[in-house]
């Protein structure tokens, strides 16, 4: 028998904190995580919209999780950054307390949301990740914004 290993299967995720909650996104996703700059407010837009920012000549807009998930509302610190990432073809911003590493996860240490949990205003939940007694939330990011929303925030900007 050949000593080869199978290697089991694994994604990579960029963590984030929200809340005291650990949060990842698919890092193919993630397309840069700045310092979070001058955000200019935009009247109407739906309240999820932080505003938008001009990152390096284009217009990005900036949605603020803690709203968009109805978290407790609190004061972005130092640690605080915009991770921009591409929602089905759409740049964005999304507003986080910290980003704090970037991990491999096996897929078996991935399980699907509970039922319990999972209704038509969290269908953004890709699953839990479990690793070392940690949990952390994997978002779809496609699911992030529902196809109304989508379209309020690019008339918004």
């Amino acid at each position: 028998m050949a000593d080869t290993q199978l290697l089991e299967a694994e994604e990579q995720l960029v963590v984030f904190e929200l809340s005291r909650e650990r949060y990842g996104v698919e890092i193919g996703r993630v397309q840069e995580i700045i310092r979070t700059p001058a955000i200019t407010r935009l009247p109407r837009a739906p309240e999820f919209v932080e505003g938008i920012i001009d990152l390096r000549g284009k217009v990005i807009p900036v949605v603020d999780l803690r709203r968009r998930f109805g978290l407790e509302h609190g004061e972005l610190g130092r640690a605080g950054r915009v991770v921009v990432v591409d929602v089905e073809g759409q740049i964005i911003g999304i507003m986080v307390d910290a980003v704090s590493e970037v991990l491999r996860v096996p897929t078996g240490a991935v399980e699907p949301p509970s039922s319990v949990v999972t209704t038509l205003e969290s269908s953004y939940l890709r699953g839990i990740a479990k690793l070392d007694g940690r949990l952390i939330i994997l978002l779809d990011l496609d699911r992030l914004l529902s196809w109304d929303e989508k379209r309020a925030l690019q008339e918004a900007t």
